[in-house]
């Protein structure tokens, strides 16, 4: 006699409840690029400190040129705009939209830019 198809029962694979994502976050070559850059404008004496968020939303990544400031740049990924404008946006001081594409190197590209300029001066 076969035994009773129940969850628990000795030898019995129960596959795990599926649920959806409790929040947005960076894989991992995003993550490379973003800290990639923020290493660069430390040691460019442009950055001193940075902020991660993550909510069911978006993953926000903060970087700070003082600690008690607002921050200086701010890049968001927000997947449920990816068929639209875009997931990637940064931001700037004041909260406006410097850059928004569906690209994390063309969204990054005008802070990259601003790094040139600090190194040179």
């Amino acid at each position: 006699m076969a035994a009773p198809q129940t969850p628990g029962f000795p030898g019995q694979v129960v596959p795990f409840p599926a649920r959806g994502a409790d929040q947005v976050g960076f894989e991992r070559a995003e993550l490379m690029r973003i800290l990639d850059l923020y290493g660069r404008m430390v040691a460019a004496g442009e950055w001193r400190d940075y902020a991660m968020d993550f909510t069911r939303q978006a993953a926000t990544f903060a970087a700070f040129r003082r600690t008690a400031e607002r921050p200086q740049a701010r890049i968001e990924k927000r997947p449920a705009l990816r068929a639209k404008q875009g997931m990637w946006t940064l931001f700037g001081e004041h909260g406006q939209v410097l850059k928004r594409g569906h690209d994390l190197a063309n969204v990054l590209a005008p802070m990259e830019r601003r790094l040139v300029k600090a190194v040179e001066e």
